[in-house]
């Protein structure tokens, strides 16, 4: 990985979920689950049915959420606070990784489909309270969810960021697409690869990875 693929970078922006911490704390299915419950309490639907919905609302539409309010005419504010209620103590600070972020130069924000609170408190959790310049949640393009263009086109003009001057760092690949077809450097960051013209470099270890650009 050459270091001069990030030397014209000066924003980083950064997934949350499966990103931030590893995925091997599993941390999301405790809001898989609470997606499954609000769901089920929502449309009054089984158990199974939910979980199909959970799944094909997010497959079809880039988050559950999304689903619901597209198909459904759902209000988003009950379910954010809802599914988000988890609990974050299997989380723990990551020094280095503070470090290696803080260390990056120019701008280092958060995008991620969940909400800017609860972004906060895993940031927290992670021991990376105060470091980013921005954190933005998903109301903040109007519920509109990655991987769609316009959720990007919005944060990145809330942001002011120049996308050709900035990288992303992404646990699902489809969330890249559109990053690198606007100009970013994409960064996968993942258990295992995934070969697509629109990933530049793939790592299981994140803060190994800045560790070599900084």
């Amino acid at each position: 990985m050459p270091k001069q693929d990030f030397s014209h970078v000066d924003t980083w922006v950064f997934d949350l979920d499966n990103t931030l911490y590893s995925p091997h704390l599993r941390l999301f299915d405790q809001i898989e689950v609470r997606m499954t419950q609000f769901v089920m309490d929502t449309l009054g639907v089984d158990h199974a049915e939910a979980d199909r919905l959970r799944v094909q609302y997010w497959s079809d539409h880039g988050t559950t959420l999304a689903g619901l309010m597209n198909l459904h005419g759902m209000d988003p504010e009950q379910y954010m606070i809802d599914v988000h209620d988890i609990d974050m103590s299997i989380l723990s600070p990551d020094p280095d990784l503070r470090a290696r972020i803080t260390a990056l130069p120019g701008r280092k924000i958060i995008f991620t489909n969940g909400s800017a609170p609860y972004a906060e408190r895993v940031a927290s959790a992670r021991g990376l309270g105060g470091i980013f310049d921005a954190v933005y949640g998903v109301e903040h393009a109007g519920y509109t969810p990655k991987p769609a263009r316009a959720a990007f086109e919005a944060i990145f003009a809330a942001d002011g960021l120049t996308a050709r001057t900035a990288a992303m760092f992404e646990d699902d690949p489809r969330n890249l697409a559109q990053p690198h077809a606007m100009g970013l450097r994409t960064v996968l960051v993942a258990p295992d690869p995934h070969e697509a013209d629109h990933i530049h470099h793939h790592t299981d270890d994140l803060s190994g990875f800045l560790a070599r650009l900084i």
